[in-house]
């Protein structure tokens, strides 16, 4: 009578057992909880990778500065040359037909 009862309770909690992992793969596979999962590792994908290329970027920056330093030291400069002046009247000035185009698209057809 025990060995019975035994191998009952084992037969009952093995199938217990069973049916949960079944179910929770079930859920686990509804295009929902894909969905999910596809886009949670998609946005983890991109803050790796958003990470790496600041990483890269700040990377690049320090080996232009240090370039730079050698460069100048190399060619004797000791300051930054400065820039010309900012313009005070524009290249190209129209004065004879002020506003004379318009934006509307359809006027050539």
């Amino acid at each position: 009578m025990f060995r019975r009862t035994f191998w009952f309770t084992t037969g009952v909690a093995a199938g217990v057992w069973a049916t949960t992992k079944v179910n929770r793969k079930l859920k686990q596979l509804t295009p929902e909880s894909l969905a999910a999962t596809a886009a949670n590792k998609a946005l983890e994908t991109g803050t790796r990778l958003k990470d790496r290329a600041v990483g890269f970027a700040l990377d690049v920056r320090d080996g232009m500065a240090q370039r730079e330093a050698e460069l100048e030291d190399a060619l004797g400069i000791e300051q930054a040359p400065e820039l010309p002046a900012p313009r005070r009247i524009t290249a190209i000035e129209n004065t004879t037909y002020p506003n004379t185009y318009t934006y509307n698209r359809n006027e050539d057809h």
